[in-house]
Parts: structure tokens; C-alpha cells; sequence
């Protein structure tokens, strides 16, 4: 995991960055800063190559990494699969060994596409004076780019500033590899993106031109090559069942837990819930064992430290992720369950606020009004995220007490809430910049931080959590129809628009999360690692028909993710299995704090530094 920084300067002009780039870089690796600088006379271009390590796999290995023909590397990404690293390896060297033995196009191409995990590069090769970079199928690590005059940057993380020029940041779009001639750039003085596309069932070529279109950076020009990447995951099924849609079984229904675990248990699909275990297990034992050698081998079983966190609210997806984690995380190590929580506003502000928005709240739906904490005057913390989260802790102690599960409690008053995204929040959800980005980016950042309390013999004691991997759920909902509008789509298009809105779903979660969400785990020099994008899990999610992954004819909390929700019982869970799903702005009750009347996809004021 790293911050890794290119500066492309076409100009003998000299070109003055801002400080903030290098401080949010550093921030992501802590471990080790170097710069590479690579300088051509005629025709004149001067490249700065610089990577801020934080140290997660093998040996420390300092970036850039230049091997003896003159490539240079620069790489913030981890191997899962695909490319064999042994436990005292770097991945980091390993990607730059099998580099350094391409001679084509076709072969860089096959080093990428036989990689499973996360990753984003830029890889300068001296042979022809190219410049490759580029994000992983899914985008689940940050790249951004930029073109002022005659320099292009590219960066993990950039800085929101004022006025024109640095500010026109966008994110470099996960649809292939880029490569840039230099020399070609040099004589002309402007940059020429060749792009290679990865190769998507049903995504023709013209897809991939208009999403770069959207953000390719001015003064540049941009040729989709024939030459294709393959990619790592199978099509989606697109399959429609021979019958017709049923209608909700309960659209009003209000069914008790044990009820709803009474039709979970009747669906027989043991197969599919086995195999599903199978590769999601597999994907957890991947990321919590892939750690750095040192640790691995000299880590004391007494230091009471975690190597491994979850971002956790208590419901299915980060209860499931717990559940397997504690299957491959040794018995000694504790984990520590991250659950985040804005403070409640008082009594008399929310009584306001009810009044002034009462329609809103009459129009909610009934299990959503159960969600609200039963005290307000208790807690001011007790938001329902962690009302759900204390409940899964129990169902975790339950299912192995043994292991010491450490449910850190962050609790976020408004005023930390204001200062922080105002002077740092703000420049890591950057270039994004609507309510949603503002609430989530704010949330995440304060939970992966990790900085709370932990509750023992029945007292709050300080605790910051230790661990520099953070496992979350994101990609369950995209794939399994967990969200609300998945299910508008089924009432209204049936069993076909749910599809298109899964494929949907897949396609653009580099853009609506997994960047951002990159940037702001990160800055706590800690990692987020995604195992429901695990490149196994979604292929053999990809394969699975619709209606097997999901019944949106039957009520919330059992048919979104229904595939999931056997697994869990499949697994020992309990109540949690059954919990309909929650956005976690509402959950952590960070959307109460601020302006009620927003919309999520408005522009938020909130995020401008001024």
C-alpha cells in the first residue's frame, strides 16, 4: 500500500506544487519516501517519480523501484492471486520482476490481467521511453490525474485548492492500462493517451471512449487501442426466469425475526450457500493473512494488538466478514470492531426538527421508525448503528468466546465533525463533491481512524486501534440487490431491470466509492481491503442467476442479499442475519447533523475549502 505521485513536465519551465500533495502522500506511507528523477535532453521531458510506502507485504521494499535496464516502478497494490508471492516476498518486487522481462505491449497486458487484488501503478519503460499507468478492473485503488500547460500529474491523492488550474482534479477511469509515448509528447507538446481496454461482456468499445471523454484531462488526446485486456471476472448471467414475476408475498408485512428465519431456513439452496462460503472464506483468508513478514513472525501472542479491523455496524455484511475473519485470524489476536457514531442532537433541536419535517417522517417506513435508538436522553451516542453493532458483538462472543473482540466505540460531536472535514476531510473526498461523498467520506474517515473507547469490567477505557488492515463490506450490496432502489427497479421491470441495474451497479463502484473510500483509509496509514470484490467472489457471484442471489418478492431484511442471509445462518448467526439494510449515513447518524432538506446527489457547500 502506498502514495504514489508521477509529475510529466513537457516544459523546461520549472513547475511548483502545492505542499499539501506531498503531506496526504506521506500520510498514506508512512514507511519509507523516495523520489526518481528521469530527465531526456532532445526531445526535451522531465518525469518525477515519487511513492511513500506503507509497509504491508514481505520485506520492506522503498519505492521507486529501478531495475538494471532503467524501468521504474511505482505500485500501491496487493497480490491475491494470479502471481505467486511468497511470504517473505514484496509484491512490489515481484511486479517489477515480471516488467522488467516484457518486450510488448501484449505482454504488460498479461502481467495485469493475471493479477488478483487491488491495485494502481505508474511504471516508466525505458525501452521506447513509455509511460504506463492505470487502476485495477474494479478501481479499488485511488488514481487521480491532472494537465496544467504542459505537465500531466497523476497521484493517489491530490488537494482541493481554490481557483482554477490544480483544482480541475478528476479520477483516471478503471476501464484499462494507458500508456503515454514520451518522446512523441516531447516533439508535440501535448500528451497522447493510448488506452487498452479490458475486455466486458455486453460493453462495447464506445462505452469505454465516453466514460474516459467524461474526465480525460484538457490539452490531451486519447486512442482506444485494439489490443485488449482480459478481464479477471466471468459476464454477468443475464438469465430471466421461464415464469413471471411474482408480486411481493408481504409487501406490508411486519414478520417477527423467528418467522423470517422460518422462510430463510425452508429455501433450499445448500450448493449455492456452500460455495459462496467456500470463496468469500478464501477472499478473508487471503486479506488477513497477507501480512508483513516481520510481524508475522515475531508477533508476540501477549501484546494485546490487532493486526485486523472491520468497519462495523452490526449487520450482515460486516457481521459475515467478522465471522470468517475469526476462522483464519489466530486465536491469540484480538480484532477490533470499528463502529462509528455522530453525536444526537438534543431534545428541544429535535423536536424542531420533527415538526419542521414531519411529512418526511410520516411517509417512512414502519421497520425504518423501529431503527431509532429507544433512548434518546440514555446516550447521546446510542445511534442506531450502535444499538445494532453492541447486539452483533454479543452474537460474536457468542459464536467464539475465546476470542477478545474489541468493539471500539467512536463517537464524533459536531464541532470535531466541522473542523476536521474543513481542514483535512474535505482534500481526501476531493475530486468528488456531492452530499452522499461528504457524509460517507466523514464517516469512514473517523471510523478508520479507529480512535474511541472500548468498554471493560463495566467502564470506558481510551483506545485507538492498532491495526493497519481494515477489512469492509462494500460490494455486497451492489451485487446481492441490497438497496432499496434494486428493489423499485424489480416492481417496476421485473427480473430484467434488476439485472441491467446489478451490471449497472458493478460498473460504476470505482467511481461512486471505492476511490474516495481509498483515499480516506488510507490517510490513517492503514489499508482498506474489499472481500466481497475478491476477484473469485464476484465471478462466482457473476454466474449465479438473479433470482438465486436475491428474492425481492419477499420483505426487507430477507430478500435483498438473500444468498447472504443463509449464508450467515449457515454460519451460527443470529438476529443479525434477518436486519434490513441501513446506509451508513443513517446509521452513524451523520446525515442528522447537517441540512436536512439536501439531496444526497446535490453538490455539498460542506466540502469547499473557501
Amino acid at each position: 500500500m502506498c502514495g504514489i505521485f508521477c509529475l510529466l513536465n513537457l516544459s523546461p519551465t520549472h513547475f511548483e506544487l502545492h505542499k499539501p500533495f506531498y503531506e496526504h502522500l506521506k500520510r498514506r506511507g508512512p514507511n519509507s519516501s523516495q523520489d526518481l528523477t528521469i530527465t531526456n535532453a532532445n526531445p526535451y521531458f522531465h518525469c518525477v517519480l515519487s511513492s511513500h510506502v506503507l509497509h504491508m507485504r514481505g520485506r520492506l521494499t522503498p519505492q521507486p523501484v529501478q531495475d538494471r535496464t532503467g524501468n521504474v516502478l511505482v505500485w500501491n497494490g496487493e497480490i491475491f492471486g494470479g502471481l505467486t508471492v511468497m511470504p517473505e516476498q514484496n509484491d512490489t518486487a515481484v511486479v517489477s520482476q515480471r516488467l522488467s522481462s516484457c518486450n510488448s505491449p501484449s505482454e504488460i497486458l498479461s502481467v495485469f490481467s493475471s493479477i488478483q487484488g487491488p491495485w494502481g501503478f505508474v511504471y516508466y519503460q525505458k525501452a521506447g521511453d513509455y509511460l504506463w499507468f492505470g487502476r485495477d478492473f474494479f478501481g479499488r485503488r485511488s488514481l487521480l490525474w491532472n494537465i496544467v500547460a504542459q505537465v500531466l500529474i497523476l497521484t493517489s491523492v491530490a488537494a482541493h485548492t481554490s481557483g482554477s488550474g490544480q483544482s480541475a482534479w478528476q479520477e483516471v477511469p478503471a476501464v484499462g492500462l494507458y500508456r503515454v509515448d514520451l518522446k512523441a509528447a516531447a516533439e508535440s507538446g501535448t500528451v497522447q493517451l493510448e488506452v487498452y481496454p479490458w475486455t466486458q461482456a455486453g460493453n462495447p468499445v464506445s462505452t469505454c471512449i465516453e466514460t474516459i471523454s467524461k474526465s480525460v484531462p484538457d490539452n490531451c488526446t486519447t486512442l482506444i487501442n485494439d489490443t485488449v485486456l482480459s478481464s479477471p471476472v466471468c459476464p454477468l448471467n443475464m438469465s430471466i426466469p421461464e415464469t413471471l414475476n411474482e408480486p411481493e408475498i408481504h409487501p406490508n408485512s411486519h414478520l417477527s425475526a423467528k418467522e423470517l428465519e422460518e422462510i430463510l431456513a425452508s429455501k433450499e439452496k445448500k450448493e449455492e450457500v456452500n460455495y459462496l462460503t467456500q470463496v468469500l472464506s478464501e477472499a478473508v483468508r487471503r486479506r488477513v493473512q497477507a501480512l508483513p513478514f516481520e510481524f508475522e513472525s515475531t508477533s508476540s501472542p501477549n501484546n494485546g494488538h490487532a493486526s485486523v479491523a472491520i468497519l462495523f455496524s452490526g449487520g450482515i455484511d460486516s457481521m459475515i466478514l467478522a465471522a470468517l475473519a475469526d476462522r483464519h485470524i489466530p486465536a491469540r489476536q484480538p480484532i477490533d470492531l470499528l463502529n462509528v457514531a455522530f453525536k444526537l442532537q438534543d431534545p428541544k433541536k429535535q423536536k424542531e426538527s420533527a415538526r419542521k419535517h414531519k411529512k418526511i417522517h410520516k411517509n417512512k417506513p414502519a421497520d425504518l421508525k423501529k431503527d431509532e435508538p429507544a433512548s434518546r436522553t440514555s446516550c447521546p451516542f446510542d445511534v442506531p448503528d450502535r444499538i445494532t453493532g453492541r447486539a452483533g458483538l454479543k452474537e460474536l462472543q457468542d459464536l467464539n468466546p475465546d476470542r477478545r473482540w474489541n468493539f471500539v466505540e467512536i463517537n464524533v460531536t459536531q464541532e470535531e465533525l466541522q473542523e476536521l472535514r474543513h481542514e483535512h476531510i474535505c482534500h481526501l473526498v476531493h475530486p468528488l463533491d456531492t452530499v452522499l461523498d461528504d457524509s460517507i467520506g466523514c464517516a469512514v474517515w473517523f471510523a478508520a481512524r479507529g480512535t474511541g473507547v472500548i468498554r471493560q469490567d463495566n467502564s470506558l477505557h481510551p483506545f485507538t486501534s492498532s491495526a493497519k488492515v481494515i477489512l469492509t463490506g462494500i460490494g455486497a450490496d451492489e451485487q446481492l440487490a441490497g438497496y432499496s432502489r434494486h428493489r423499485v427497479r424489480f416492481k417496476t421491470s421485473g427480473h430484467e431491470g434488476l439485472i441491467q441495474e446489478l451490471a449497472m451497479e458493478l460498473g460504476r463502484i470505482s467511481t461512486r466509492n471505492l476511490g474516495r473510500d481509498d483515499r480516506i483509509i488510507a490517510d490513517h496509514g492503514k489499508e482498506a481491503r474489499f472481500p466481497y470484490l475478491d476477484e473469485d467472489v464476484v465471478s462466482y457471484l457473476n454466474s449465479v442467476p438473479v433470482w438465486d442471489k436475491a428474492d425481492l418478492s419477499l420483505p426487507r431484511g430477507v430478500g435483498e442479499k438473500l444468498l447472504l442471509r443463509l449464508m450467515a445462518k449457515h454460519l451460527g448467526l443470529g438476529q443479525s442475519a434477518v436486519l434490513p439494510k441501513r446506509a451508513m449515513q443513517f446509521g452513524s447518524r451523520i446525515a442528522k447533523m447537517e441540512d436536512s432538506h439536501e439531496k444526497a446527489s446535490d453538490k455539498c457547500t460542506r466540502l469547499l475549502t473557501g
